[in-house]
């Protein structure tokens, strides 16, 4: 089987746009659309879409496709002077000639390199050069591995300062019946109260109405449990302090055009982030940000994992 299987195709998706499938043989897969650099589809082995897209989307550039996996750079959400959640979303990606390092010993093979350069456009609003490679692969069991690499390519000497999110839209059965274990007692803005701090008093978190909060100074594994379905999602980090949840709810929901009414009952967003202490990159400096996202049997909670047996491929 492992001969037949067609690691990396490249393709046409809607409307024409470029995407690249990604399928492991055990039969995990991923699209990846170049519009964006964004991930907009994850299959278990049983064919379950485990990323949610909105089916009000029409996948025609400018406008961002809702769901899956947007990248926001160089700004999140609204922290800024730039468009919502910056504009590598709104960017064709190339692919990338010439992709950094990454260790041989990997077994992966099932990836693909992408890159986003400064543009006329982006200079308008943010006058900076700069290169964004972002590797994404899918592991031997199928977990969706994203390493983003952003360096200030510079020539006039100045740094830049940017914010950043995997915007992760998690596909969940029923929202009223989800939780996420790894952020309880810790402080986080509110996004509905002004940014407001709070510290969250509850022993996990659950959906009954709209939440729109930044946790900060988050573990490096965050595990979104989905009682309905019987899974588990574990979320691991590095280099992205902070989490994002949001969830718009039944009144929210309808005041967004590319959301339908009712689909905020499927989704989830979960968003490993830097946001509460923005980056800071000299001309020749790198950062690098990595999620993993895994599914795994819903008796899994977050406690039961040893962080120091928690490897990243890449």
């Amino acid at each position: 089987m492992s001969r037949q299987t067609v690691y990396v195709q490249q393709c046409t998706g809607i409307n024409g746009l470029e995407k690249i499938v990604l399928r492991e043989v055990r039969g995990f897969s991923a699209e990846i659309y170049l519009y964006g650099g964004q991930v907009t589809s994850w299959k278990n082995d049983l064919g379950e879409e485990l990323l949610f897209v909105s089916s009000k989307n029409n996948f025609k550039p400018p406008k961002s496709i809702r769901g899956g996996i947007p990248i926001c750079f160089p700004q999140f959400s609204n922290h800024g002077s730039l468009q919502q959640h910056g504009f590598a979303r709104n960017r064709f990606w190339s692919l990338d000639p010439n992709p950094p390092p990454f260790p041989t010993a990997t077994t992966n093979r099932a990836f693909i390199d992408l890159i986003l350069k400064h543009s006329e456009d982006d200079a308008k609003h943010w006058p900076h050069r700069y290169e964004f490679r972002l590797r994404i692969a899918l592991g031997p069991a199928g977990d969706l591995l994203m390493t983003s690499r952003i360096r200030n390519t510079n020539t006039d000497g100045k740094s830049f300062t940017f914010t950043f999110a995997y915007n992760t839209y998690f596909y969940v059965t029923d929202i009223s019946e989800v939780r996420i274990e790894g952020l309880e007692t810790l402080d986080y803005l509110d996004n509905l109260k002004n940014r407001e701090r709070f510290t969250e008093q509850g022993d996990a978190i659950t959906f009954e109405s709209e939440v729109n909060k930044v946790y900060l100074s988050t573990p490096t594994k965050i595990a979104i449990i989905d009682h309905e379905r019987k899974r588990t999602f574990v979320l691991r980090k590095d280099g992205l302090p902070d989490a994002v949840v949001w969830n718009p709810w039944d009144k929210k929901a309808k005041t967004i055009s590319d959301l339908g009414d009712d689909e905020y009952k499927n989704m989830l967003c979960v968003q490993a982030a830097c946001v509460e202490n923005p980056i800071t990159l000299k001309p020749g400096e790198e950062w690098k940000g990595r999620q993993e996202i895994s599914p795994v049997p819903s008796s899994y909670c977050s406690g039961q994992l040893d962080p120091r047996k928690v490897l990243f491929t890449y």
